[in-house]
């Protein structure tokens, strides 16, 4: 218990200076951290004999997320549309030097990695940059929502769960601790609307209530997915929490619905 506190500190303390430190820094630590849950992503899936093309598939990555980036520090970014056409290809030639029975499920595992784990992160990034230049407001609110509702979730389920929520990929979730996380974070979400007036504290809490459904569906997915390997964390990188993809499972699925939401309806 105390390392997972200690541990949870400083992760706590790395991801908000992540965002309060300048766009330079949140584009490049995001870079890193998405790299990383690649990586974790290609060893876990490796546990389940399946060979991804790990060099080509984090060369891609790495392009993937600085194309978009790029996006938002310069008009002359479309020079890497090259890169990927060739990097994107390396994908499938790396494969035809490997003797493997499945190659297509290799080709196809590699692609799956950059589509779970970095484009979720590139859409995260670009939250920081919805209303076209570097605001902190938006990632830092979607960073203390998310952790909102799994605190919320976890208090709410250890003391008045009884119902389960997705017994099948998740015995511990209940009903009551999906409500009591919804609960928290949207009020979590008045609270910053105080403070964050960019939209209207209504569309702060549509974000909580995005960020809690979705945020959810992500944690279950990232369960399945271990299940079906048979592990318990996906790694080992955070001292009593397990991996990266532990600890972001839930920005997954919500991170591009949410800048979705922003960038079609209210900015």
């Amino acid at each position: 218990m105390k390392t997972r506190a200690i541990t949870g500190f400083f992760f706590v303390v790395v991801m908000l200076a992540s965002v309060l430190c300048g766009r330079y820094v949140f584009s490049a630590f995001y870079l890193l951290v998405s790299i990383l849950c690649l990586h974790e992503f290609y060893k876990l899936i490796g546990q389940s004999g399946v060979r991804p093309n790990m060099q080509a598939g984090m060369l891609n990555g790495v392009l993937v997320f600085v194309f978009v980036a790029l996006q938002y520090y310069t008009s002359e970014a479309r020079f890497l549309l090259v890169l990927l056409t060739f990097s994107m290809a390396l994908i499938f030639i790396q494969e035809l030097y490997k003797p493997s029975p499945a190659p297509f499920t290799n080709i196809a595992f590699t692609f799956l990695g950059i589509i779970f784990t970095v484009v979720p992160f590139s859409f995260f990034h670009a939250l920081a940059f919805v209303n076209g230049s570097f605001n902190f407001h938006f990632p830092l609110a979607f960073l203390l929502m998310l952790w909102t509702n799994d605190t919320g979730a976890y208090l709410s389920g250890r003391f008045l769960g009884k119902h389960k929520l997705f017994e099948r990929h998740s015995p511990k979730k209940t009903w009551e601790g999906f409500i009591g996380g919804v609960l928290l974070t949207v009020g979590t979400a008045t609270i910053l609307s105080h403070y964050f007036t960019d939209v209207h504290w209504l569309q702060w809490a549509s974000m909580a209530l995005y960020i809690s459904l979705v945020g959810t569906f992500g944690d279950l997915v990232e369960s399945m997915l271990k299940r079906s390997i048979n592990i318990k964390d996906s790694g080992s990188i955070l001292p009593g929490h397990g991996g990266l993809l532990d600890r972001f499972d839930g920005l997954l699925l919500a991170a591009p619905l949410v800048f979705a939401f922003l960038y079609l309806f209210f900015i």
